[in-house]
């Protein structure tokens, strides 16, 4: 299962009523930590396959959402679960450091 792209028109579908956590990666074309953690969170896509959904949102094409959850700098993370936030990480993290605030939002 990839990354699915979603914007401020999905968003409610896709994320706040989903049965299964979800993954946002808040980010931007022009961002280059953006670009660095995009191979990873793809990886971890596969990794939680079937417990985690992944999705992208572009904070310059779904601006609405950026501003609803306070997103001020990029890439910034936000985990939900059963539609609340259940953790964040902000900034280019390694691998480790994402699985661990997934793993820890599972439980």
């Amino acid at each position: 299962m990839a990354v699915t792209e979603i914007t401020d028109a999905t968003f409610e579908a896709e994320v706040t009523k989903s049965n299964t956590p979800v993954l946002v990666d808040f980010w931007a074309v022009w961002c280059g930590p953006c670009r660095m953690i995009a191979p990873m969170v793809e990886e971890l896509s596969k990794e939680y396959a079937g417990k985690v959904k992944f999705c992208k949102v572009n904070v310059d094409d779904n601006n609405e959402t950026a501003v609803q959850f306070g997103i001020r700098s990029i890439p910034t993370l936000l985990i939900f679960k059963n539609g609340q936030i259940a953790g964040q990480v902000i900034g280019a993290v390694s691998k480790e450091r994402l699985k661990a605030e997934i793993d820890s939002a599972l439980r």
